[in-house]
């Protein structure tokens, strides 16, 4: 039988409801509607599911839970890719507003080797604001962006080059052909369930944020024969501001180095468990 989604737009989510919901309004007002959500939580809070019962979906939803015994975003993503109901999974955050055209262009991009690879600008805390307050003050925020993108004056957002959808058969169109990606940001990506399921899913083994829900992916794809295809100025992604909660990334490189040493791009804890490696323990 015929998949009835396009795509399954996954959400990572740890607490914050008041920036889910923004989020959750953006994916109403996307230009493609053909999609089932799976917010994808890393904890078990009874408030996110209050939330979530409240909150007036015009998508089918999931919500997938978990107890919460640390940072276990990857285990949290591979119990996503099971739940799809789509060939055609679409990864955002919770706090990573969306153009309304974010989920037309990840599927106008979409290829059975492509892995569709986009970024994000980092709004500043007014900015961010005036998005919690409505989504519908985007086109404000885009202004505003563009003023301080022009006078070279950040005021605190980064990234801003981000920040424009370039429509491609406009007479910029030529600017996000030319714009590429060497690497995933796990906020921003887009592949098959055919493709996650080569390398076995996100790998289990990484406890820590970072490198290993995105960064791990891009050269495991790539040794399995996909393709990075960027997304810059066509799903365009604006992240609110909050305070970093940014971790040491020494232990998740030292381990990705050695799992490309021994060209695991197929890893050993993943969608499949297939036996944990104990060379990752020594030094």
């Amino acid at each position: 039988m015929a998949c009835e989604y396009k795509a399954s737009v996954i959400i990572s989510i740890y607490s914050n409801v008041e920036a889910l919901r923004v989020v959750l309004d953006s994916l109403n007002r996307q230009t493609e509607r053909n999609f089932e959500i799976i917010i994808s939580e890393d904890a078990d809070f009874p408030h996110v599911r209050e939330f979530c019962a409240q909150y007036p979906f015009t998508n089918d939803y999931q919500l997938l839970t978990q107890p919460d015994l640390g940072w276990r975003k990857n285990r949290a993503l591979n119990n996503a890719i099971r739940a799809a109901r789509s060939e055609w999974l679409i990864f955002i955050d919770g706090d990573c507003v969306l153009h309304p055209r974010f989920v037309e262009f990840h599927l106008r991009l979409s290829g059975s080797r492509h892995i569709v690879a986009g970024k994000r600008v980092k709004l500043n805390a007014e900015l961010s604001s005036l998005l919690l307050q409505d989504v519908d003050n985007w086109p404000v925020v885009e202004k505003r962006l563009r003023a301080c993108f022009f006078t070279g004056r950040k005021q605190g957002n980064g990234f801003i080059e981000e920040a424009f959808f370039i429509d491609p058969t406009s007479w910029l169109g030529w600017i996000p052909r030319c714009r590429t990606m060497y690497q995933l940001k796990g906020c921003n990506m887009s592949f098959s369930k055919t493709a996650i399921t080569a390398i076995n899913g996100f790998d289990e083994e990484y406890i820590r944020p970072a490198i290993g829900e995105d960064i791990d992916l891009t050269w495991r794809f790539e040794r399995a024969g996909y393709k990075l295809v960027s997304a810059r100025n066509l799903a365009v992604q604006y992240h609110l501001h909050h305070k970093e909660n940014w971790t040491e990334q020494e232990e998740n490189i030292r381990m990705m180095k050695k799992k490309m040493e021994q060209d695991e791009y197929i890893c050993r804890k993943g969608l499949v468990d297939k036996g944990v490696n104990t060379y990752l323990c020594s030094d």
